[in-house]
C-alpha cells in the first residue's frame, strides 16, 4: 500500500478540489466541511506515508532512456511534505472566515485544494523531471488564486507572476536538459549525478547552466532581480498570499534549488568555483535589498512581502555555502520561517478582514482592540528578528555558524548581511507593534472602539503558529538533529 501512497496523497486534494464547484452543496457550511475534511484526510495520509516510507525510487511512468516519472520519500521530501501538510489544514480553516467577504468561493477553494496536491508532488518528486513537471503545474494552479479578485491590480499581478514564473522555468529547463546529457540519471542522489567522464572540458558550461538553473528556480524564491512579482501578488486574498509567501510557491523554489545543488549537480562539483561565488553574492544582496525595501514600505502586506524576499535568501545563502552545516542552516530556516511568516501574514489578514485598514499608519491603537492578533504578531516579529528563545534565533545562528565555519570571505559578508537584516527587521516589524500598542498619549481610542479580534476560525491557527514558534525555539535540537542526518545524505 505504501508504494501507492505518494500518488494517492497528490491526487486526493487535486481531484477532490476539482469536485468542489461541481458538487451541489446545500450550504456554505457543507462546502467548508467537505473542503476541510478533504485536506485533513490527506494530511493524515501524508503522515502515514512519512512514518512508513517506501524504499527507493517509485517509478510511475517510463518515457525513454533514463527519463522517468517517479517519486521518492527521503529526508528532504519528509521535511517539505510534512511542513505543508501541517500548515494547509490550518490555513484552510482560516480561509473559511476570511473568504466570507469575497466572491467565487467555490472556485477559490477548488484551486486552493489543487495547489496542496501539486505542492506535494514537488515535495515527493523522485527526480528532476518529475519535480519540473509539478513545478510548472504549480504556476498554472496558483495564477487563478492571484487573479481571484479580478481587479485591474490582480490582473496585472497575475500576468507578471505568470511571465516571471514561465521565464524562470525556461532557465530551469536548461538545467534539466544538461543533467540528462551529463548525468547518470535524473534521480535525486545525494552528492549529485554528474558523470565526470562525460563532462570533459565542459566544466565552465556546466557551471553556467547551474547558475541559470539556480536563477530560474530562484524566480519563485524571489531572488534579485526577479522578485517584483511577490509584493504585487499581495493583491490576492490573504490565505493565498500567506501560502505564496510562506509555504507553497516560494518554498518550492527554495526546495528545488536545494535539490539541484545537493542532489543533481553536487557540491563537490560546485564548491570553490566562480558559480558558487555568483549565486552566493546574489543571495547576500537579496537579503539586504529585501529588508531595506521593507523598511520603506508603508503597505502592511507589501512590507511583509519584502520581508519574505529577504528571508528566503537566508535559506539560499545556507544552500550556497555548500557544506553540511550550511544545509542544516538552510533547512532550519526553511521550516521555521514558514511558521513565522504565515503567522505574521495571517495577523495582517485578520486586521484587514476586521478593519479594512491596509497601511501601517492606520494601525494606531488596534493592539488593545485586537489583543490576540497583535500578540501573535509580536511573537512572530520577535522571532523574525532573531530573539533568543524563539525559532528565528536558532536558524540564524545555524546559518551564521555555517558561514564562519566555511572560511570563505564571501560567506563572512553574508554574516554581515544577516546582522544588518536583523537590525532592519527590528525596525520594520516593531514599528507595527509600537503603533498598535503604543499610539501615543493623545490618541483617541474611541476611533477604534468598533474593532475586535476575529472569530475562532482565524484565531485558532494564529495561536497554534505562536505556540510552534516558541516550541521550535525551545526544542530545536529535535529538528536540527534530523536536518543533520539529511545533510549527511542519510
Amino acid at each position: 500500500m505504501s508504494a501507492y501512497l505518494p500518488g494517492i496523497v497528490i491526487l486526493v486534494p487535486f481531484l477532490g478540489g476539482i469536485l468542489i464547484p461541481l458538487i451541489p452543496f446545500k450550504s456554505r457550511t457543507a462546502r467548508n466541511i467537505y473542503t476541510e475534511g478533504l485536506i485533513l484526510i490527506n494530511a493524515v495520509l501524508v503522515a502515514v506515508l512519512l512514518f512508513n516510507p517506501p524504499q527507493g525510487v517509485l517509478e510511475v511512468i517510463k518515457f525513454t532512456g533514463n527519463l522517468r516519472f517517479a517519486f521518492k520519500v527521503d529526508g528532504m521530501a519528509t521535511l517539505f511534505a510534512g511542513m505543508i501538510s501541517f500548515l494547509w489544514p490550518l490555513a484552510t480553516l482560516y480561509a473559511f472566515e476570511y473568504m466570507t467577504k469575497e466572491e467565487h468561493e467555490d472556485i477559490f477553494f477548488m484551486f486552493y485544494s489543487m495547489t496542496y496536491g501539486v505542492t506535494l508532488g514537488i515535495a515527493l518528486a523522485g527526480n528532476l523531471l518529475t519535480l519540473y513537471c509539478f513545478y510548472e503545474m504549480l504556476t498554472l494552479v496558483t495564477v487563478p488564486l492571484v487573479l481571484h479578485t479580478l481587479t485591474r491590480e490582480a490582473v496585472l499581478a497575475s500576468r507578471k507572476y505568470l511571465y516571471y514564473s514561465l521565464g524562470g522555468a525556461a532557465f530551469a529547463f536548461i538545467g534539466l536538459i544538461f543533467i540528462i546529457m551529463y548525468g547518470n540519471s535524473t534521480n535525486f542522489v545525494f552528492g549529485g549525478v554528474l558523470d565526470m567522464a562525460k563532462i570533459g572540458n565542459n566544466t565552465d558550461a556546466l557551471l553556467l547552466v547551474y547558475v541559470m538553473a539556480f536563477m530560474g528556480f530562484g524566480v519563485k524564491a524571489a531572488v534579485c532581480p526577479f522578485n517584483s512579482w511577490l509584493p504585487d501578488a499581495g493583491v490576492a486574498p490573504t490565505p493565498v498570499t500567506a501560502l505564496l509567501h510562506a509555504v507553497a510557491v516560494v518554498k518550492s523554489g527554495a526546495f528545488a534549488i536545494i535539490r539541484i545543488t545537493y542532489y543533481s549537480f553536487g557540491t563537490d562539483f560546485l564548491r570553490g568555483t566562480w558559480a558558487q561565488s555568483v549565486v552566493m553574492a546574489v543571495t547576500i544582496f537579496t537579503i539586504v535589498y529585501g529588508c531595506s525595501r521593507a523598511v520603506k514600505e508603508t503597505h502592511l502586506k507589501r512590507r511583509l512581502a519584502y520581508s519574505t524576499i529577504s528571508n528566503l535568501s537566508y535559506i539560499l545563502f545556507g544552500v550556497t555555502i555548500m557544506t553540511p552545516a550550511g544545509l542544516i542552516g538552510a533547512l532550519t530556516h526553511m521550516l521555521f520561517h514558514a511558521f513565522m511568516k504565515i503567522a505574521s501574514f495571517f495577523c495582517a489578514g485578520a486586521v484587514i478582514h476586521q478593519t479594512e485598514k491596509e497601511y501601517v499608519h492606520e494601525l494606531n491603537g488596534l493592539g488593545r482592540r485586537m489583543p490576540v492578533v497583535f500578540s501573535v504578531f509580536l511573537i512572530s516579529a520577535l522571532a523574525l528578528m532573531g530573539v533568543p528563545g524563539l525559532a528565528g534565533f536558532i536558524s540564524k545562528w545555524n546559518l551564521a555558524a555555517a558561514a564562519v565555519e566555511s572560511n570563505s570571505v564571501l560567506a563572512y559578508a553574508g554574516v554581515a548581511a544577516l546582522l544588518i537584516s536583523a537590525l532592519l527587521t527590528a525596525i520594520y516589524m516593531m514599528t507595527i507593534v509600537m503603533r498598535a500598542f503604543f499610539p501615543g498619549e493623545d490618541f483617541n481610542y474611541d476611533t477604534v472602539k468598533q474593532y475586535k479580534d476575529p472569530n475562532w476560525q482565524m484565531l485558532l491557527p494564529l495561536c497554534i503558529f505562536a505556540v510552534m514558534i516558541v516550541f521550535f525555539g525551545l526544542k530545536s535540537d529535535i529538528f536540527v538533529d534530523f536536518f543533520g542526518q539529511i545533510a549527511k545524505g542519510l
